[in-house]
C-alpha cells in the first residue's frame, strides 16, 4: 500500500490529522521523567521506554508518528529509534522521520536506502534545494513511500532565504542574448519550489486526489500556508509550529480542504512533555498527559478544518 494511500486511511478512521513529534530529550527537568533515567541509565532503553509508553496511551488517537532523528543521534541512540519505528507499526501508526537528508546522487541513494531499509520508516522529510537529481533516487526506488519536501519552514528566520525574491524566465529562446522585460517575474523563493514540487508530482500515481509527495510548511506561517495549499491541491502538507512554536488551530485551517483532507499536524513538545505544564498529572503520568494534549488538539483542529 503507498504511504499516502494508508495515511487517508488512517485519518479517516480515527479521525485525526496530528502527528505526535518523538523528540526525546535527557537532562533537563521537565522532559523526559527523571524516573526514567534512573530505572534505565541507558540512553536507548530511557528513550524507549518512553516513546513506547506515549505510543501506547496515544495510538489510537493519531495516525503517524514523527521522529527527529537529530535527538536519537545526540544520545547515541539510534537502536532506540529503530525498535521505536517497530513499536509504532505495531500499534497501527504510520512513521514519517523527520531527517530533512539530501545531497548528490549516489549520496542520496544511500540515505534513502537507510531511511526505509535500515530504520524502516513510511516517510520521510527532504532538503530538496540540491534539485531533482538529489530526489532521483527516491523517485525511483522507493515509489510506496512518503517524501515531504521543505517549502516554507516554521522558524522565525525561514525568511531570510525562503521569502526572498528571486527570478524566473518565461518563454525565452535559449539562443536569444537579451530577456525582454516582460518575460521576467518575481516570485518568491518557497513559491518556486512549491512550483518545482507541482512539476515533480505531474506523473505519480494518486489517491482520493493525493499523491506521495509531501511539502513542509509552517504553521507560525498561516498566509503562506494558504498560497501553496492553493498551488499544490494534490499534496499532503505537513504542518510544524503548533503548541510549543506559538501557533494555534485557527492558524491551520489554511492548508486544509473543505473535506478536513490535505495536512498533518506535528507537535512534539507540547504533546510528549505536556505532563510539565498540566499540574493534573504528576511525571510519572506523563503519558496520560500526552493522551490528553492530543485529545485537546484533535478537538481544536477537527472545528476548524471540516467545513
Amino acid at each position: 500500500m503507498y504511504f499516502i494511500e494508508r495515511l487517508i486511511q488512517l485519518i479517516k478512521e480515527k479521525q485525526s490529522v496530528v502527528s505526535m513529534g518523538l523528540d526525546p530529550r535527557i537532562g533537563n527537568e521537565g522532559e523526559i521523567p527523571q524516573y526514567l533515567i534512573n530505572d534505565y541509565e541507558d540512553p536507548n532503553k530511557i528513550i524507549l521506554e518512553f516513546n513506547k509508553e506515549l505510543i501506547e496511551y496515544t495510538h489510537e488517537l493519531i495516525p503517524i508518528v514523527k521522529p527527529q532523528i537529530a535527538f536519537y543521534e545526540k544520545f547515541d541512540a539510534l537502536n532506540a529509534l529503530k525498535e521505536t519505528i517497530k513499536f509504532a507499526h505495531k500499534n497501527d501508526l504510520l512513521v514519517l522521520l523527520d531527517s530533512k537528508r539530501n545531497d548528490i546522487g549516489s549520496t542520496s541513494n544511500a540515505y534513502a536506502y537507510s531511511t526505509f531499509n535500515i530504520y524502516g520508516a513510511d516517510a520521510c522529510t527532504l532538503n530538496a534545494y540540491l534539485g531533482y537529481d538529489s530526489l532521483k533516487p527516491y523517485f525511483d526506488n522507493y515509489k510506496e513511500k512518503g517524501i515531504f519536501i521543505l517549502v516554507k519552514t516554521s522558524n522565525p528566520s525561514s525568511n531570510d532565504f525562503q521569502n526572498l525574491f528571486s527570478v524566473r524566465v518565461d518563454e525565452v529562446d535559449e539562443k536569444e542574448t537579451k530577456i525582454r522585460l516582460e518575460s521576467v517575474i518575481l516570485e518568491r523563493n518557497y513559491i518556486q519550489m512549491a512550483k518545482l514540487v507541482l512539476k515533480w508530482s505531474e506523473r505519480l500515481k494518486t489517491f482520493s486526489n493525493y499523491n506521495n509527495i509531501g511539502v513542509v510548511v509552517g504553521a507560525t506561517f498561516p498566509n503562506e500556508l494558504k498560497v501553496v495549499r492553493k498551488l499544490l491541491e494534490k499534496n499532503f502538507i505537513l504542518i510544524p509550529g503548533y503548541g510549543h512554536q506559538g501557533a494555534q488551530a485557527k492558524d491551520i485551517k489554511g492548508g486544509f480542504h473543505p473535506n478536513g483532507l490535505g495536512g498533518l499536524v506535528n507537535a512534539s513538545r507540547s504533546i510528549i512533555y505536556a505532563y510539565n505544564n498540566n499540574p493534573s498529572y504528576s511525571a510519572d503520568k506523563f503519558a496520560l498527559a500526552a493522551r490528553e494534549e492530543i485529545y485537546q488538539m484533535n478537538q481544536a483542529i477537527n472545528r476548524q478544518i471540516y467545513h
